[in-house]
């Protein structure tokens, strides 16, 4: 929906300098660099530091002058950091967040149509998910869809396919007549693993992954073009030829 990526570092970067995280002295900041290789790795904002801490080491904070040795001093600094996280990346959102080109339109478009369920499923924490939905989706058009799901809402977060398997759930639709819009590998791999048609709109941090390979029925840079007839009627074309559907776009051919 929107290009939060960015918006993330710079929150959890803010985070850090907060508490004053460092790992053997030196503080903990995450570049663009490696921000792109959590992002298309681990699926939430506690795995992600959880992650990088189990690699790097646990860091010294001013929760604690020395790192946490045990698991429940280090989740006790991890959802600081993702409290003060939260906070910031709020801020950010409500600064600069708008919509990416055709997500509100295919979005409308998906409401109106009498036969169309249509949701969201995010692997962000619900604070900051919320914020987000609110400012660019707007509340008149959130309750009009049949699902909302934030990562609060499943145990296991993307790349596991739980959430999808739970929205399908929620609305009745079989896995191969749901089409997923996603931007990332992680999240490329949660919609297959749920056996769902899966387009990708890449960002400038993912443009040069190959998507196909992981499984992505199309690749687009965004949906500024695309429609519900281009999405659902070749769908409809193959599973009267072939007996089950498949998804073709004109795409960026990556």
């Amino acid at each position: 929906i929107v290009l939060t990526e960015e918006l993330h570092r710079i929150a959890y970067n803010k985070a850090f300098q907060k508490f004053n995280v460092q790992i053997e002295g030196k503080a903990v900041d995450w570049t663009v660099e490696h921000y792109d290789v959590l992002q298309n790795t681990i699926g939430g904002g506690k795995p992600k530091m959880k992650w990088h801490f189990n690699k790097y080491g646990w860091p010294s904070s001013s929760v604690s002058s020395t790192p946490p040795s045990t698991e429940e001093t280090q989740q006790e600094l991890v959802d600081s950091l993702q409290d003060a996280k939260t906070e910031f990346y709020k801020e950010i959102v409500e600064e600069v967040a708008t919509a990416r080109p055709g997500v509100l339109e295919l979005m409308d478009e998906a409401i109106k149509h009498p036969n169309i369920a249509v949701g969201i499923c995010s692997a962000s924490t619900k604070e900051g998910f919320v914020k987000v939905v609110n400012k660019v989706v707007g509340p008149e058009r959130l309750s009009n869809l049949d699902v909302v799901m934030a990562g609060d809402d499943v145990k296991v977060k993307k790349p596991d396919p739980m959430i999808y398997n739970l929205a399908r759930e929620r609305i009745g639709v079989p896995s191969e007549m749901c089409v997923v819009v996603e931007d990332s590998i992680v999240g490329l791999k949660a919609a297959k693993g749920a056996g769902m048609k899966c387009i990708i709109t890449y960002t400038s941090s993912t443009k040069d992954q190959d998507f196909k390979a992981v499984g992505a029925d199309v690749v687009l840079e965004d949906l500024g073009n695309v429609n519900l007839e281009k999405i659902f009627k070749p769908m409809y074309e193959s599973m009267q030829v072939q007996g089950s559907p498949s998804l073709s776009l004109a795409d960026s051919g990556k």
